[in-house]
């Protein structure tokens, strides 16, 4: 019988949903019953909500995956699988015939992803047999403008948020007159939601090395960092073990590939503030310093890391250099608009089905993003907005989901490309709350340095938070207008100079929420705990008692088979009641 391969993703999604003990089994099985399977590792395909999957194939067999896959799964599926008699009731992906999520992978093009869930990310010599390190083979044998215009006509932006071309920031390091040189990827990845920096790196460490280095060579610099925050293990761990097998191979260190070019590269962990992901506090952070901004100019590409011109791109940008290097400008610019080509990565989470990390052409439409490859709203709900670009992005409602997956539309609604963090919601979610929810974050994480960030965001958080509790009046809304102005105008740095999008952008679709908490005193969305209202419906009440013994304040009475009463002067609104009553007799409004 020929051999099988069972390749299992081990990512941090996958090792959370218990791949570790499927990985435990699968070794145990394959050694007690000398099955004819080869074990392999790889990372998160992109479907984290599937986790734990396995991928089976060779031996002519379809290549079929698996997911929510248990250790009592694995005897029944491999010997299944051996036999072509499988029998699983959760086949995610056939490459001969319908599955449930063939589709979703159809939508979508990868670029940055695609290797992810296909190698073995701690094994260089998958990446190779990938085509990797060709790319900076090929780049060796070119000029250093040759590369930097081959960027250029790519019409790569920078996926960290802004979309700067690529191209030309690295023309700006280029042409800085220094010996001495740095590049920086930017992997300090922030945003509440998104995991796109985290799973890229624990996927495919060696396309972000590959890009690096080829950056690094077109713009004339001998030494490297990458930023991570150390929350990361996992992808600080893939990145430790692939700088050292690339140094082994000769594509780090001294004369690389027996070239005159030479490039060490190091690892730097941050310790998760938010504000290091702007580039200068980041360079601060690199340096041993606090990690706050500081005034541009001087740019990086002029005067950064240690006074020394630097060029700084994200972890995505980086992944996608050795791809353009090998397949060329034009094959990349078939994928999306004139103005922002090739894919983007997105990390779907919230209220959708689908949540996990996928990969999209630009130009895509948020309807197609949501429905077709995030599968639509949990519990087939009415979709109500999407916050797009995390913290500093905003919040595109329903009437706009016709709006294209691009930097211009994006921003014409008043949110951000980001990096990539897509955070649905549904028709329970809050959009008070929800922008207070965001402010909140952005306002833990100012440095400080700022006045009108500092201050500004708070006195917004106070307001905010006196809307949400009921306690709101009409001049807050034009007060959080003014704040949100000034907080723009006198942030030094992109975290206050977005701070405020949240807010502003749900005042913008969403203004008739924000009436409802101040006017009527009731949230619509039944979300704001302080102006929910618990009461029992006589009809139908049971007089079933749970409802009062797993109130934590005592406040309902009534007795056994009896309607039952909730006393509003001692009731705490924590919502007990509405959750465990089994006849749905508990109203909330």
């Amino acid at each position: 019988m020929s051999k099988i391969i069972a390749r299992l993703g081990l990512g941090s999604c996958g090792v959370a949903a218990g791949a570790g003990e499927v990985w435990t089994a699968l070794q145990q099985v394959v050694q007690e019953k000398n099955l004819p399977v080869q074990l392999e590792k790889t990372a998160c395909i992109g479907m984290c909500f599937e986790e734990p999957l396995l991928e089976l194939s060779g031996a002519g067999k379809a290549n079929i995956m698996l997911g929510k896959v248990t250790p009592a799964d694995v005897p029944s599926v491999l010997e299944g699988y051996l036999n072509d008699n499988l029998q699983y009731k959760n086949i995610v992906l056939n490459d001969r015939q319908p599955a449930v999520h063939n589709e979703l992978i159809a939508n979508q093009k990868r670029i940055v992803l695609r290797n992810c869930g296909k190698i073995d990310p701690e094994k260089i010599e998958d990446y190779e047999t990938a085509g990797g390190y060709q790319a900076i083979r090929k780049a060796l044998q070119m000029q250093p403008s040759e590369i930097i215009e081959l960027v250029k006509n790519s019409g790569l932006r920078g996926r960290g948020g802004a979309g700067f071309p690529t191209g030309l920031k690295w023309q700006f390091a280029h042409n800085a007159k220094n010996a001495k040189k740095y590049v920086i990827c930017n992997a300090d990845e922030g945003d509440p939601g998104a995991f796109m920096d985290r799973s890229t790196l624990e996927g495919d460490p060696h396309a972000v090395l590959e890009g690096m280095i080829i950056g690094a060579y077109a713009i004339g610099a001998d030494e490297g960092y990458i930023y991570i925050r150390a929350e990361y293990p996992m992808a600080i761990r893939h990145l430790r073990k692939a700088i050292s097998d690339a140094e082994a191979k000769g594509y780090l260190g001294k004369n690389i590939l027996g070239s005159q070019f030479s490039f060490d590269l190091h690892i730097k962990e941050g310790a998760g503030a938010f504000v290091c992901g702007e580039e200068t506090a980041l360079m601060q952070s690199v340096e041993g310093k606090r990690g706050m901004p500081t005034i541009r100019p001087p740019f990086p590409a002029e005067a950064g890391l240690w006074g020394k011109p630097t060029n700084i791109n994200n972890v995505e940008t980086w992944a996608n250099i050795p791809w353009i290097m090998i397949n060329g400008a034009e094959a990349f610019r078939k994928f999306g608009t004139e103005k922002s080509s090739g894919t983007k990565v997105f990390a779907l989470a919230g209220k959708i089905k689908n949540s996990g990390l996928i990969e999209v052409p630009m130009g895509m439409p948020l309807r197609d993003v949501i429905y077709k490859v995030g599968g639509g709203i949990k519990n087939d709900k009415k979709f109500k907005g999407v916050q797009l670009g995390g913290p500093s992005g905003g919040c595109i409602p329903a009437e706009l989901l016709d709006t294209t997956v691009d930097y211009d539309s994006i921003t014409k609604t008043g949110a951000i490309m980001g990096s990539g963090g897509m955070v649905v919601m549904d028709e329970d979610t809050c959009m008070v709350d929800i922008a207070r929810f965001f402010l909140n974050f952005t306002q833990n994480e100012s440095c400080g340095k700022c006045t009108f960030c500092r201050i500004g965001t708070r006195r917004m958080l106070e307001i905010l938070n006196r809307i949400t509790e009921g306690k709101g009046e009409l001049e807050d809304i034009d007060k959080l207008e003014q704040l949100a102005v000034n907080v723009i105008k006198g942030s030094l740095c992109g975290l206050g100079q977005t701070a405020p999008n949240p807010v502003l952008t749900t005042l913008r679709y969403f203004r008739n929420e924000y009436l409802a908490h101040i006017v009527d005193k009731k949230c619509p969305a039944h979300s704001c705990s302080a102006l929910l209202t618990y009461s029992i419906d006589p009809e139908k009440c049971t007089g079933c008692t749970l409802c009062a013994r797993k109130c934590p304040v005592g406040c309902i009475s009534g007795e056994v088979k009896k309607v039952h009463s909730i006393d509003q002067s001692k009731c705490i609104k924590c919502g007990a009641c509405f959750t465990n009553c089994r006849f749905q007799a508990v109203i909330k409004d």
